[in-house]
């Protein structure tokens, strides 16, 4: 009886003494990393002292999107508002989604983080970025799902070479601990870009541009959707309707900044 629990203590020891050994060395190998390659800050590219953050001053730039604000979309209000209130575009054009929230606005301080992600190949901030949307929807964790991002066109895929929005979601998805279904809406045609285009001509253009997989399985599920930016709303709103059009119980959505709706 001893022997056996003498046994299991040594092969115990050397079970934690092999973890301690490998924690080691990751950690040594993050120290050479950080010399050979110092870590930057996600928006300027200035030294910073660890990595997956922003500098000092970029902290100070970036308009994180705080209370109080629409309880549908999530546009902040610029004065104090008590209680629950929906903005002037939801009570004029109700979104399919029941509420969207936002990391930060969309603007000159913060458009480079989307840009660096979206066409400069700079994903080693998704962790960080992964924790600022996790913040963001903390209010959907409980009851969510699945985590599901908006999809690309597979020519744009093909051009562009990854899904901003699909590596987001994965990252999310290991933040929270929810299911990531990464296939579950196609883009079904290719769509003209959409800067120049007014709100209306934005849900013209969106209209019937996305179809839910077949074997998906999202009837009766509460979703959340993942895009980097919301503008008009219009993608989110038509990727939301064919998700409830097949069942879905409930869609939020989460994105990393969101264009300030006009007062």
């Amino acid at each position: 009886m001893w022997g056996d629990v003498g046994v299991l203590s040594v092969a115990t020891s050397v079970k934690k003494g092999r973890a301690s050994v490998v924690k080691s060395a990751h950690a040594l190998l993050e120290r050479v990393m950080d010399f050979v390659l110092p870590p930057l800050c996600l928006r300027c590219d200035t030294p910073v002292t660890q990595n997956q953050t922003l500098c000092a001053d970029c902290w100070k730039t970036i308009h994180f999107v705080a209370a109080p604000f629409c309880s549908c979309c999530g546009a902040p209000f610029d004065l104090p508002i008590e209680g629950e209130m929906l903005c002037g575009a939801c009570l004029e054009t109700p979104p399919a989604f029941a509420s969207a929230r936002s990391v930060f606005l969309y603007d000159d301080e913060s458009k480079p983080i989307i840009l660096r992600l979206k066409h400069a190949d700079q994903l080693h901030g998704l962790p960080l970025l992964a924790q600022w949307l996790a913040k963001a929807g903390e209010p959907f964790w409980p009851q969510v799902d699945m985590i599901v991002p908006v999809p690309l066109h597979r020519w744009r895929l093909l051009s562009r070479r990854y899904n901003q929005s699909a590596l987001l979601a994965v990252a999310l998805g290991k933040r929270v601990g929810k299911t990531v279904r990464v296939d579950a809406l196609l883009r079904t045609r290719a769509t003209p870009k959409q800067g120049h285009l007014s709100k209306k001509q934005r849900a013209e253009n969106v209209a019937r541009a996305f179809a839910v997989r077949q074997g998906a399985a999202v009837a009766g599920k509460n979703i959340v959707l993942v895009d980097d930016v919301l503008t008009s709303g219009a993608t989110l709103s038509e990727c939301a309707r064919v998700l409830i059009k097949a069942g879905a119980a409930r869609v939020d959505v989460v994105t990393l900044a969101r264009v300030r709706v006009a007062s």
